[in-house]
Order: C-alpha cells, then sequence, then structure tokens
C-alpha cells in the first residue's frame, strides 16, 4: 500500500466519525435524553359523539309485490316500468277463457241443483199428501190396513231428507260459482295501492305461475310509494343494545357522491336475520339485526335497493375529558404488560401454564394510559365512557391537562410503568436540523 492510499484512507476514517459524531449529537439535541420515542397528547375536553356504522340499502316504506293467484298466459300488459299508477288501475291482464268457461260450468251446476231441489220439494208435498190421505183411511174406517199408513209416512220423511240433501247441493253449487267467479276476477289484476311501478317482470305472451313466497320467478311486478323512503341496514349484535328509538342518523347513498341524508330509527328488528350459514347451521358466522332509518325529506330521484351506509348517533357528550383512542391500553394491576408463554418461559427459565396465564390476565387487566412525567411513562388506570371517532371519554383517573403517550402504536403496545421515554422531534425540525448541519 502507497503512503497516498493510507493518508486518503485516514482521511476517509476522519471524515466518517465526524459525520457519526455529529449525528449523535443531533439525536441527543433533537430527542430530549435517552428512551423509547413516542408522541404525546395533552389531554382536554372535547366534544365527543358515540355512532354504530351499517350499511344496507334503500327500501320504500310501503311497497307491494304483486304476484298471480292463477296460473295463465299474459294477454295484456297495461303498464311500464317507472309508471305512476292510482289505487284499481288496470295493471295486467291473463288469459280468461278457461276460467270463463268454469264459471259457466259453475252456473249450470248451481241451475240443476235447483231444479232437484224442486223436484225434491213436489215429491215431498205428494208423500205428505199421500200421508194424510192413508191416515184418514186407516183411522176408525179400517179401509187399508194401518201398514200402508206407516209405509206413507216412511216414504214422506225419505222426500224430507231428499229435499235438504237438494238444498246442501244448491249451497255447494252456488260455493263452486263463487271460486269461479273469483278466479275468473283474478285473470284481472288492479293496483293495490297508489304508488309508482319499480319493477316489472312480465311481458305480454309470457305465462304467469302462482305466486309463492319463496319463489321470486314467480313476482310480476312490484308498486310502491316513494315519498317515504326507509335505509334497512344490518347491525352486528354487538351494537344493537346501544341502539334506541329516534336515534338520529347520517346516510350517505353511494349513487349521491358527496351529499348526505338525515334521518332516524324507526324500527329495530327483534329477532336476527337469517343469513345462509345460520340455516345451514354453521357455528362460524355473524349475527345481525335489521335497523330501519327513516330518511327525512327524501329527494324524488331516489330509487329503492340503491346500497347505503347509515351512521346512527347513539351518544353525545359535549366538553368531554378525552384520550386518543390508541393511547389506551391493558396493564396488570402493576402497570406491566402481559407476556405471551414463550416469553415467560425465556424470563423465568420454566415451562408456564397458558391456561394459569390466561386465567390471572383475566382476573388482573386494567385499562389504563401512560403518562409523560420526568422523561419517564408512568402508569395511570383510567375509567372510559362513550367513544367517538377517535377519542375516548375518561370518565375517572384524569384531571385534563396531564400528557399522555398517544403513539406509536407498537410503542404503546410495549411500553411498562417507569420506562425512560422522550418526545418524537417533530418533522419539520428534524429537517431544519440536517440542513443547518
Amino acid at each position: 500500500m502507497t503512503t497516498k492510499t493510507k493518508k486518503v484512507l485516514i482521511a476517509l476514517g476522519v471524515i466518517l466519525s465526524v459525520v457519526v459524531l455529529a449525528r449523535v449529537a443531533l439525536a441527543g439535541k433533537g430527542g430530549g435524553g435517552s428512551g423509547r420515542e413516542v408522541r404525546t397528547e395533552t389531554v382536554a375536553r372535547r366534544d365527543l359523539v358515540s355512532t354504530v356504522t351499517a350499511s344496507g340499502k334503500i327500501e320504500p316504506k310501503r311497497k307491494v309485490d304483486i304476484s298471480a293467484d292463477l296460473s295463465g298466459r299474459v294477454i295484456q300488459v297495461a303498464v311500464e316500468e317507472g309508471q305512476w299508477v292510482n289505487r284499481g288501475d288496470l295493471l295486467l291482464r291473463i288469459d280468461p277463457t278457461q276460467y270463463q268457461a268454469a264459471a259457466r260450468s259453475a252456473e249450470a251446476a248451481v241451475a240443476q241443483a235447483r231444479a232437484r231441489e224442486a223436484q225434491s220439494r213436489a215429491q215431498l208435498l205428494k208423500a205428505q199428501s199421500d200421508v194424510r190421505r192413508a191416515e184418514f183411511l186407516s183411522q176408525g174406517r179400517d179401509l187399508i190396513p194401518a201398514q200402508e199408513a206407516e209405509n206413507a209416512r216412511t216414504l214422506a220423511q225419505v222426500a224430507q231428507a231428499e229435499l235438504q240433501g237438494a238444498r246442501f247441493a244448491i249451497q255447494q253449487a252456488q260455493a263452486s260459482l263463487s271460486e269461479a267467479r273469483d278466479n275468473l276476477s283474478k285473470t284481472t289484476i288492479r293496483a293495490p295501492m297508489s304508488g309508482r311501478v319499480t319493477r316489472l317482470n312480465i311481458e305480454e305472451g309470457e305465462t304467469a305461475i302462482i305466486g309463492t313466497m319463496n319463489n321470486p320467478g314467480s313476482l310480476l311486478l312490484t308498486v310502491a310509494d316513494l315519498s317515504v323512503m326507509e335505509t334497512k341496514v344490518k347491525v352486528d349484535e354487538t351494537d344493537v343494545p346501544r341502539i334506541s328509538i329516534g336515534d338520529s342518523a347520517v346516510v350517505r347513498i353511494d349513487a349521491f357522491t358527496g351529499r348526505t341524508f338525515t334521518g332516524r330509527v324507526t324500527r329495530i328488528a327483534n329477532s336476527a336475520l337469517q343469513t345462509a350459514a345460520s340455516q345451514a347451521g354453521s357455528d362460524q358466522q355473524s349475527v345481525d339485526y335489521e335497523v330501519v332509518v327513516t330518511l327525512d325529506n327524501p329527494p324524488a330521484e331516489l330509487r329503492p335497493d340503491l346500497s347505503a351506509t347509515a351512521e346512527i348517533v347513539t351518544e353525545q357528550r359535549p366538553a368531554a375529558l378525552a384520550v386518543p383512542i390508541i393511547a389506551l391500553t391493558v396493564r396488570d394491576s402493576a402497570g406491566k404488560r402481559f407476556r405471551s408463554a414463550d416469553e415467560a418461559d425465556k424470563d423465568e427459565g420454566a415451562p408456564q401454564d397458558a391456561d394459569a396465564g390466561k386465567r390471572r390476565r383475566e382476573s388482573e387487566e386494567v385499562q389504563g394510559v401512560f403518562i409523560m412525567r420526568e422523561g419517564k411513562a408512568v402508569w395511570v388506570p383510567v375509567e372510559t365512557g362513550i367513544t367517538g371517532d377517535e377519542y375516548f371519554e375518561v370518565t375517572r383517573g384524569l384531571r385534563g391537562g396531564e400528557v399522555v403517550v398517544s403513539g406509536t402504536f407498537q410503542a404503546v403496545r410495549e411500553l411498562e410503568d417507569g420506562d425512560p421515554v422522550r418526545t418524537a422531534e417533530p418533522a419539520r425540525e428534524r429537517d431544519k436540523g440536517v440542513k443547518g448541519s
């Protein structure tokens, strides 16, 4: 190695030493001491709003899904999708030919039953006359045997029963006629309410099938009143107890970007929604309840089935003492974090009972925050109230003005009572110091 090369290496070493010393000096100046670098925030009073957020769809409060009560070919569709209809307006017709024939057959059956009833009445009158004559001839005159008089009375009783049966036959025929006429009337479908046709699933010439609850293919059309609209959302079981009838809500609809709508909770379901997983008997499914939010002054362009998200306001706390959500953590009563079984094995050098550790954690868990005091993180247990978007309400443990450790997440997770800490240097101050050097 030449002398020149040695001089270059020595110079580089000196430069590197100076750079390292400068970095150390800057770190000491900016960090304010040794210890873990953390973010902090001063405990202050804030207006907190606790909300429950859930997603769902827009639905009209009143709507009627119309299905056919009988099968047949559709010969006329009198409306179009989106059309306004009044109660009683014609919607569509089903081919009535076979139902007209059934009604005429039923009318003939009634006429036939009436004729049989008239015949039975005449037979009864004749039988009653024979009884009177037989009784006249047999009593005191002995012109005919007593047996003939008894036979006449029996025939009169039979005629009376036949007349009663004929009358029942008339009632049966009339019932069949009413059913046939009812079926015939059902071939003409009219609007059950005033509203807009929001769905039309049938075309002229197609065959309508009898509607069933579990067969969406049988739905012909839907008429809805769009003047009152609702947001039906699915709320997790853990949030349902926080919601009450009358709670205000802010609704955001995906189709109306940048706009919000107000409303109030008008219904909370008493039973959980039946999902495919729950029907299959799976244990790995969430339980949701339907909550209905009725919108205030919905716009005319609002349509059913639009995706929406509702933020339901459950509680409000004006000027509440608050700490950042990230600052709240869990420790034991001494402010020490709970170690995993592997960490405990390393610390104590012997295998630990995992169940015992779990029981200990459950019995000793205390929630609280770390406050800055003379360069150390001091553990302070607290009690909390409602939860806002970014802050917890503190009901006990703090008085306001304390400086709490609010980050990073990893720092809050690993700190213990008494650990040395230093405030993180703001980014702009760091940049200024580097440029000045």
